[in-house]
């Protein structure tokens, strides 16, 4: 996958690429904090997105939580309540 940089002024294009790399350097710890044993521990960033974090789900704000309702047939479900719980604090 490559980075487009087609924008017209040299700051578009360096905020572009910049971004793209604090992405890709965020997905390279997501998997080495909360992939770790799972069978997307070797995936790539691409497959990580769409298998992952590309779901349906239903936000839930109140005021003193917000809750994500996921689908319960997901697939990952597992995996990614795995992946949020290392993450948690």
């Amino acid at each position: 996958m490559g980075i487009r940089a087609s924008a017209h002024s040299f700051l578009a294009n360096w905020l572009r690429l910049l971004l793209a790399g604090l992405a890709y350097t965020l997905m390279q710890r997501f998997k080495a904090l909360a992939l770790t044993g799972t069978e997307l521990a070797k995936a790539t960033t691409a497959t990580i997105r769409s298998r992952l974090l590309k779901i349906g789900a239903s936000v839930i704000r109140n005021t003193r939580r917000i809750r994500i309702l996921l689908a319960s047939h997901h697939p990952f479900r597992e995996i990614f309540l795995q992946a949020a719980q290392a993450l948690a604090p």
